[in-house]
């Protein structure tokens, strides 16, 4: 159950049906889903997680398909059920296989077993890993 109410286009206020707008108008859809209608009790909130979200995940370095890839990494190991959701239909959206995704679940499991393994042993950071240290990597 949310913790915060759902709001309506009715029920939202003007700023937060400026940005549900601005939401429609670059996604271009009629559907605002709910973690934005979740935001609209606080505008001001609403406004900056839209604005920094197409500031992160536009055009730039990245390929959009893997940012959202990542994005679905990053759900994954918050826990982030409706995150794992949304950004698995964006990434599905934006060309994700099926055999993509398996690969990167994969990818996400290999990672989380070798994230704790390396905690729980203290393994420490071979200096040339570290940045200003020698090039080459692994």
């Amino acid at each position: 159950m949310a913790v915060a109410p759902i709001l309506s286009d009715v029920a939202a206020g003007a700023e937060a049906l400026a940005v549900f707008d601005d939401i429609r108008d670059k996604r271009n859809t009629d559907y605002v889903n709910n973690f934005w209608r979740a935001l609209a009790s606080d505008p001001a909130l609403l406004r900056a997680t839209w604005d920094r979200l197409q500031a992160v995940m536009g055009p730039g370095h990245i390929d959009p398909l893997v940012k959202e890839m990542i994005y679905v990494a990053v759900s994954v190991t918050n826990g982030c059920s409706y995150c794992i959701h949304s950004h698995t239909a964006a990434a599905r959206a934006k060309g994700m296989t099926d055999a993509q995704h398996g690969e990167l679940l994969a990818v996400i499991a290999m990672a989380a077993q070798t994230n704790a393994l390396a905690t729980a042993l203290q393994v420490p950071v071979d200096d040339r890993f570290r940045v200003g240290e020698q090039p080459g990597g692994i």
